[in-house]
């Protein structure tokens, strides 16, 4: 752990030229004290280190002091840029390791490819914590020691034993066999068989982890896009699914097809107005997708969901009427 630090210490004055115990301290999630004996340590093993004094001293290293990183052209060095800026590591508990690992590549560039390629990525927004409306994209937070404990599991192919909080259900442990992890905008889930049989955990849901030393049941070699493709279509044909009748105004097609699971039939309506029949997971989806519509869609079967929308309008429409 402090080989790394020291490590990161010395790249950080490799980009800044200089800066003060406390900026480092900041920067390396450490006090000030534990930067002087990092700062001692380099010193001692021939780092040329030194100190300068006054309002705007600090610490900064000899001109010249790098090591580079060959092979690497400015498009590669960008895509690597591009790479780390995504929030997706986020979600496994990289979040730490990917800054100290671009800020290392970054440090190692050739100085004629390392401006053009930083340049270039600071103008390249992957994955902004908002859209354009000013929605947050919030990204489920997973605890790192769980993260660490699943991705130890995952990398050593060893069983995995998880306190699991499935929806509207009371913990449980659990052992698994850990096949793999995905990142689907910002959310981490693990891939995993239990008893034989293939399952998927979300890990915001894992409440703790253990890694065990017995070997997993997996095969030797996987492929993570077809395997979450599989799941992804078995999810979407499992479930209480409903069959809804609707007619949209065309204008909101898309938003109706991006929620749904899957179009049975669409036909245009006599007022221009399209009238499909869509299915989706269950009657809260419907209901929440027809919601959103507004006066933009009409549910016209089951009669069912006509009621609870007709309840859910009425209860707004007397919300504010009391409010008047």
């Amino acid at each position: 752990m402090r080989a790394d630090r020291l490590v990161s210490l010395v790249l950080l004055l490799r980009q800044h030229g200089r800066l003060s115990a406390a900026a480092l301290a900041r920067e390396l999630e450490v006090s000030t004290r534990t930067v002087l004996r990092d700062i001692e340590a380099l010193s001692a093993a021939g780092v040329p280190v030194y100190a300068e004094r006054g309002r705007h001293g600090g610490f900064a290293l000899l001109p010249g002091f790098r090591t580079e990183l060959t092979g690497l052209n400015p498009d590669e060095a960008l895509a690597l840029l591009v790479a780390g800026s995504r929030r997706g590591a986020q979600a496994f508990g990289l979040g730490s390791a990917l800054a100290s690992a671009m800020l290392k590549v970054v440090d190692a560039l050739p100085e004629s490819y390392r401006d053009t390629a930083a340049g270039a990525a600071e103008r390249l927004l992957i994955d902004p914590e908002t859209d354009l409306l000013s929605r947050r994209l919030v990204a489920e937070e997973v605890p790192d020691a769980i993260a660490a404990e699943v991705l130890r599991a995952v990398f050593a192919g060893h069983k995995l034993r998880i306190h699991y909080a499935a929806m509207d259900q009371p913990p449980k442990w659990r052992t698994v066999d850990p096949i793999g992890l995905v990142t689907i905008r910002d959310r981490g889930y693990l891939l995993a068989t239990r008893s034989g049989a293939d399952r998927t955990y979300r890990l915001s849901r894992v409440l703790d982890a253990k890694e065990l030393p017995e070997p997993a049941q997996r095969p030797d070699r996987v492929d993570l896009d077809r395997a979450w493709q599989e799941r992804s279509t078995r999810f979407r044909a499992g479930g209480d699914q409903v069959a809804v009748l609707v007619r949209v105004n065309p204008r909101r097609r898309e938003e109706l097809l991006g929620t749904a699971l899957a179009v049975r039939s669409e036909e245009p309506d006599a007022d221009g107005w399209l009238r499909l029949e869509v299915t989706f997971q269950d009657s809260r989806h419907a209901e929440w997708a027809l919601w959103q519509l507004s006066t933009d869609g009409e549910a016209l079967a089951p009669h069912w969901l006509r009621t609870s929308l007709h309840n859910r309008a009425t209860a707004i429409a007397a919300r504010y009427a009391a409010s008047s």
